[in-house]
């Protein structure tokens, strides 16, 4: 922000702080609780209070403002001022401090949650709130009788805090934009304390989700073993405009402290309720995303009420194929999008594929198999307990084992002949499997690492130049990426199902971007659809689909050189 709105802004919100004394505004109620039954947070034990303003009406659920760090900001009287003045809906403010798990004895140190809680990413503290605090929030009641009643829509909810507790803030609505969408973020620690340096980047390849927020850093900010708050600050505000975000901030030459982060508070929420209800909108992303999604189309749900969803497959008219491998049952996606019965007993069949003579492929525990347009089974190959397979246009099928107990992971080879053979060995779990659109390279997902392996593929079906090509993203909760399923598009794409949604990356082996699914889970991926321009996924008990600008190359058909990756 421009040294000239800020020399602007410190004057106004001094004046306004003394406004806020007025004995002419309401006073809402505080009151102070502790929580010690934390089940996501084992052992705990915390402080957290609950403002409740004056005009709050149990009739009608109220927003909600978390702050983690206990109360800050003079945030009570600031409410008071806001709401009476109506810049601000009617707000429950819930202040919580971290927990931490109290020593045996006199002679121990507590052990200290906070950077555990608030550093960590991923969805832990998010459903701490959600599961757990805010429920316990609405047993009480306020000291007149008034029940507690908070809005569950995300649009009613802010979350904020300082330092970890800003990052905490940040990662909880992005976690869970269901449930937080507004953010005041001061003196935020997106640096390499837990992993919050990679912000930054996620921000700029994910489909981006509905959050608004409000930045504050001062230009002497740390600069320790950890990173440059100061510096962190001003990348994460460049990656929230590069993607679209509705984003503030507000710069000086402050420290790591709270003084100016107090001084902004009243204006920064003003801003981040501005317009309320209307729904925050989400950003418009990157070019990559723009070059494969479709502005207002968004997921679909095809079916769902599954044990497990697995290989996606479609045929040549566009007919999506997928298995539920518990129940040991195969499903049909006709065009107009009716779900049928295919196969009433798959031997729980994982992965499928279409080859060039029309019938659909699926490996499981004993072999591969090869199902004509009624669904009867003929044995293509025994003694391969498979994963994932691919069938060329040559009619070769490449098949994963993913090994263990003892096993090796392989990878498999059977020539149009039906003569099998072992090409490649030592992943530590190989899973998904595809070919490039002009078939010259196989690849194959290691679900137990963050790589997607590349081999280029000889005359005779063999394999050569191993490499570790493709870089996936990890979750900080995880110790691989999960991936998965994977396909190419026509343009040369490749689309990685991974613990983090589904990873696309160019031709040199780079994500681009993220898309995540509507219940955050996905094991495999197709492209259908008369035009195959139809993404569909299955999503553990679900299965989804999505229309995208792009079309998918299919294995069975004549190979596609797509044009060269841009280095």
């Amino acid at each position: 922000m421009p040294r000239s709105r800020l020399l602007l802004a410190i004057p106004f919100l001094v004046a306004n702080s003394a406004i806020l004394r007025a004995e002419d505004v309401p006073k809402g109620e505080v009151t102070k609780y502790s929580f010690e039954q934390s089940k996501i947070f084992p052992g705990t034990t915390r402080d957290y209070w609950i403002y409740v303003p004056k005009q709050y009406d149990p009739a009608k659920p109220a927003c909600l403002y978390v702050n983690q760090d206990g109360i800050q900001y003079n945030a009570p009287a600031v409410f008071d001022r806001l709401i009476h003045d109506k810049e601000m809906p009617v707000t429950i403010g819930v202040f919580v401090t971290p927990g931490r798990t109290k020593a045996v004895t006199k002679e121990a140190l507590d052990r200290f949650n906070r950077s555990y809680e608030y550093d960590g990413l991923g969805d832990s503290y998010a459903r701490f709130l959600i599961e757990e605090l805010l429920p316990d929030v609405e047993k009480k009641t306020t000291s007149d009788g008034r029940a507690i009643r908070i809005s569950k829509d995300g649009n009613d909810r802010a979350i904020g805090g300082a330092s970890s507790g800003a990052v905490c803030a940040f990662t909880a609505a992005w976690e869970r934009p269901d449930s937080f969408r507004r953010v005041f973020s001061s003196i935020g620690t997106y640096v390499g304390l837990r992993g919050a340096n990679v912000y930054p980047t996620l921000i700029r390849k994910y489909e981006p989700k509905p959050i608004r927020i409000f930045l504050q850093d001062g230009a002497n900010d740390l600069n320790i073993y950890g990173g440059d708050w100061w510096m962190a600050n001003n990348e994460m505000n460049r990656s929230l405009q590069f993607a679209g975000y509705e984003v503030d901030h507000l710069w000086g030459a402050g420290g790591h402290d709270g003084r100016q982060a107090t001084q902004v508070f009243p204006d920064a929420m003003r801003w981040l309720w501005n317009g309320y209800p209307a729904p925050v909108k989400a950003g418009g992303g990157s070019s990559q995303l723009k070059e494969i999604l479709i502005p207002g189309e968004d997921w679909q749900l095809v079916a769902d009420g599954y044990k497990f969803t697995e290989g996606p497959a479609a045929n040549a008219k566009g007919e999506v194929f997928y298995n539920d491998i518990p129940q040991s049952k195969a499903y049909k996606v006709a065009l107009d999008g009716k779900v049928s019965e295919f196969v009433g007993d798959t031997k729980k069949a994982n992965g499928q594929a279409f080859g060039p003579d029309g019938k659909l492929y699926a490996v499981n525990g004993d072999g591969v198999v090869a199902y004509d347009a009624d669904g009867k089974p003929a044995k293509v190959a025994g003694g391969i307990a498979g994963n994932d397979l691919v069938v060329a246009y040559d009619g070769g099928i490449y098949v994963t084992h993913p090994g263990g107990g003892g096993n090796p992971s392989l990878i498999w080879y059977i020539n149009p002949k039906g003569e099998k053979r072992i090409v490649d060995q030592g992943l530590k779990y190989s899973n998904g499997i595809t070919l490039s659109p002009d078939q010259s390279l196989l690849y194959v997902a290691d679900f137990g690492s963050h790589w997607v392996y590349s081999y280029q593929i000889q005359p005779d079906g063999s394999l050569a130049a191993k490499q570790k090509y493709y870089h996936l993203h990890v979750p900080d909760s995880a110790d691989s990426s999960g991936a998965d399923g994977i396909r190419v598009d026509r343009d040369g794409r490749l689309y990685v199902t991974t613990n983090l949604g589904i990873q696309v990356c160019d031709q040199a082996g780079r994500v681009n971007c993220i898309i995540p699914t509507p219940n955050g889970r996905v094991a495999n991926v197709c492209f259908g659809g008369e035009n195959f321009d139809t993404l569909f996924a299955t999503c553990g008990d679900k299965v989804y689909k999505r229309k995208v600008k792009v079309k998918g190359a299919q294995a069975y058909q004549a190979p596609i050189k797509p044009a060269a990756p841009r280095l």
